[in-house]
């Protein structure tokens, strides 16, 4: 049974909040109703992996609400609501979306309530230009000494790596209910292993060895994350294009430093067999998401 498109809806004012019921009301959604900014910002820490479009009104409540979020690095496809077609708005009218996409996320997009249809558009054109944020390092998010930020770099990439996961997990949704095709496996190449400079690619490598040893110690633990653990593995994998080949070499070396170290402790290394299910868990996944990436009509 496809997955149920969450919304969750922070709209306190009642002019709004009537029209954007009964709208909400006619579709097959599964709508949370938050009355307050607090109730709403805890509501979306607990369900964050689960929410697929934020409805919100233009206001500081709203604002303050999206920039705590942020803050906790939960970037989620967001839809700002108010009064239809109110004509020759002024620019300050305006500001407060202008204020939730400069603070949140630049595909915070806008919505006019009324009795015509256009709010499954509107959720659809939130989710598209959220799928497209790029969910790789800008020059502009780099730290400044001059600034003072202390927003190191290792900060911005697990926000980004978030927002990255996020897309797959919101796209693959979407592939189930509404039919969206070709957009959860679309990878940026200049994040691929091969075009990073001999440094990062080392350090990258390493990275990603130590994220398989860990994998690997905890695999035959009572380690209630560890499918977590092998879909990130996976993702990063994946998006940098990492071969199969390349990860079963990755297991070999570790398997052989064990290999070693249990000999020199005069221990019998034949448990590593053992070990070959983590490798073929890890390849099936990694399988499975090339294979799903290929287009449909191919």
């Amino acid at each position: 049974m496809p997955a149920q498109f969450l919304v969750g809806v922070f709209v306190p004012t009642e002019s709004l909040a009537d029209p954007l019921h009964q709208l909400l009301a006619q579709k097959n959604f599964a709508v949370s109703w938050s009355q307050s900014a607090s109730e709403f910002t805890d509501w979306v820490v607990s369900n964050r992996h689960r929410i697929d479009c934020l409805i919100v009104q233009s206001s500081p409540s709203a604002i303050q609400a999206l920039n705590d979020l942020k803050a906790r690095d939960i970037l989620l496809p967001a839809l700002t609501v108010h009064l239809s077609e109110m004509p020759e708005m002024p620019d300050s009218a305006l500001s407060g979306t202008e204020d939730l996409s400069n603070g949140y996320h630049d595909a915070v997009t806008s919505f006019g309530i009324s009795s015509s249809n256009g709010l499954d558009d509107a959720i659809r054109r939130a989710v598209d230009l959220y799928l497209q944020l790029p969910s790789e390092r800008k020059f502009s998010d780099l730290p400044s000494a001059e600034s003072g930020v202390e927003r190191g770099a290792d900060e911005v990439d697990k926000r980004l790596f978030l927002l990255s996961l996020q897309q797959q997990r919101l796209t693959e949704k979407l592939q189930e209910r509404l039919g969206y095709v070709g957009v959860y496996y679309k990878r940026n190449r200049q994040n691929f292993a091969r075009y990073m400079s001999a440094s990062e690619r080392d350090e990258f490598f390493d990275k990603l060895r130590q994220d398989y040893q860990n994998i690997i110690l905890n695999y035959f633990a009572d380690d209630s994350t560890i499918n977590q653990k092998i879909d990130d593995f996976v993702n990063v994998a994946f998006f940098a294009d990492i071969s199969v080949p390349k990860i079963v070499e990755i297991h070999m070396e570790l398997i052989d430093d064990f290999s070693k170290q249990l000999q020199l402790e005069g221990r019998n290394d034949g448990i590593l067999a053992d070990y070959r299910l983590t490798l073929i868990d890890v390849i099936a996944h990694l399988c499975e998401m090339y294979r799903r990436s290929i287009p449909r009509d191919m």
